[in-house]
């Protein structure tokens, strides 16, 4: 296949505008993550207060996952992500107003970081819809045989999106404070609105199912827990994503270890990205090399010997290599669990799957900054990184011996 075959979703003006929202969503919510991170570490000065940004967007995100899937399953996708994107820009809003200038100044900090951390809970709540709704959207936007090119482009562009927006919300923060970074974030959620609203309706999946939800919720995650390639990719991700991620303690090392202030941390939020998107580009014009079990493997294993040698790096130019090369061998795995998701899973089931999904992948992002911001109380900062990578590659060696399937599988 040749590579203008490959970017054959991009001629489709629906899918498009998909990645216009999906680009836009996600530089909106890196810039707000990047500022929020930084506003609540230099009113607490506490790494735990960071972890504690992960949890409160972890715990609604996870409980409201499985209905969420159970929903885009059966609803109007494109109605419903219309409604969850409208979700996040009400949050967005509200962060805007309560780190304003004048708000702040009638309330005290402790007062501020609770409310902040009250709209980025709120915020879990529609990222539990989002992330269901949004994957399995793609399939009724491009046909069958583009729907693997379509997902690694998806991918792409959601990590250039990710280079973008860390990048200019440290810089926004150096130049303009919080309150001006916001007013950014609230222009780029104008934008995935728009983009939302240019994708016409689609026919629903499952029109008039009556099947209890409970026994819908409960065959979904007999579906997953029944198949050993997807639960096994699921699972190595997962733990990989829960000890190795050292994103949420970077504000500790951009002040306290690497001395680089807001625009530095957004150069170390961004690298992971660059890595990720230079790979993803690159892997979207070309196979996975290898068996893809075998190669996912090995990609957690170098993500997780990246992040160990971050934690103990002194110099921001390698740490910024080493957050680099952690995004990269990152990107690999992602495209391969995505493209093992969608050629495994049946269309009317791709809700519920896409909402396991996330609660092993997505939301351990934000389960791994509450365990990186404990044992970082516990073992300092770079103890914690460092035990993170050691952990990484423990768990890919155990998965290499016992899940055979996944080892052997390829596409």
């Amino acid at each position: 296949m040749n590579n203008a075959e490959r970017l054959l979703p991009l001629r489709n003006k629906e899918f498009r505008f998909f990645l216009g929202m999906r680009t836009s969503l996600t530089i909106a919510y890196q810039i707000q993550a990047v500022v929020c991170g930084w506003e609540i570490f230099k009113i607490t000065n506490d790494p735990l207060s960071l972890g504690l940004i992960g949890l409160a967007e972890a715990i609604p995100a996870i409980s409201i996952a499985l209905y969420a899937g159970h929903l885009a399953d059966k609803s109007n996708k494109r109605n419903l992500l219309l409604w969850t994107i409208t979700g996040f820009l009400l949050c967005s809003i509200g962060l805007a107003w309560v780190t304003s200038d004048g708000f702040r100044s009638m309330q005290t900090d402790t007062m501020v970081v609770n409310l902040m951390y009250l709209f980025i809970f709120l915020s879990g709540f529609a990222r539990g819809f989002y992330s269901p709704t949004g994957f399995s959207f793609i399939p009724q936007l491009v046909p069958r045989t583009q729907l693997s090119h379509a997902t690694t482009l998806n991918s792409t562009f959601w990590q250039f999106s990710a280079i973008l927006g860390p990048a200019m919300g440290g810089f926004l923060y150096a130049g303009f404070g919080i309150s001006g970074a916001m007013m950014v974030v609230l222009f780029f959620s104008l934008a995935y609105l728009f983009s939302t609203a240019n994708i016409g309706s689609k026919p629903v999946v499952q029109l008039g199912n009556k099947e209890p939800i409970g026994e819908r919720l409960r065959e979904g995650l007999r579906f997953v827990f029944s198949n050993k390639i997807i639960l096994n990719a699921l699972a190595l991700d997962m733990f990989s994503v829960l000890f190795g991620g050292a994103v949420a303690l970077l504000p500790v090392f951009a002040d306290q270890i690497l001395f680089v202030g807001p625009q530095g941390l957004g150069m170390l939020r961004a690298a992971p990205s660059v890595g990720a998107v230079i790979t993803m580009s690159w892997l979207s014009l070309r196979h996975v090399p290898g068996k893809a079990g075998t190669t996912l493997m090995w990609a957690v294993a170098c993500f997780g010997v990246s992040i160990l040698l971050f934690g103990i790096s002194r110099n921001f130019y390698l740490s910024l290599f080493l957050l680099f090369l952690s995004g990269a061998f990152d990107s690999v795995s992602v495209i391969i669990r995505a493209n093992i998701i969608q050629l495994l899973t049946p269309d009317e089931m791709r809700g519920r799957v896409s909402a396991v999904n996330s609660m092993f992948i997505g939301s351990s992002n934000e389960i791994g900054a509450f365990e990186s911001g404990v044992t970082a109380r516990w073992m300092g900062t770079v103890g914690s990184v460092v035990f993170g990578g050691t952990m990484t590659l423990l768990i890919v060696g155990y998965t290499a011996v016992k899940a055979k399937k996944l080892k052997a599988f390829h596409y």
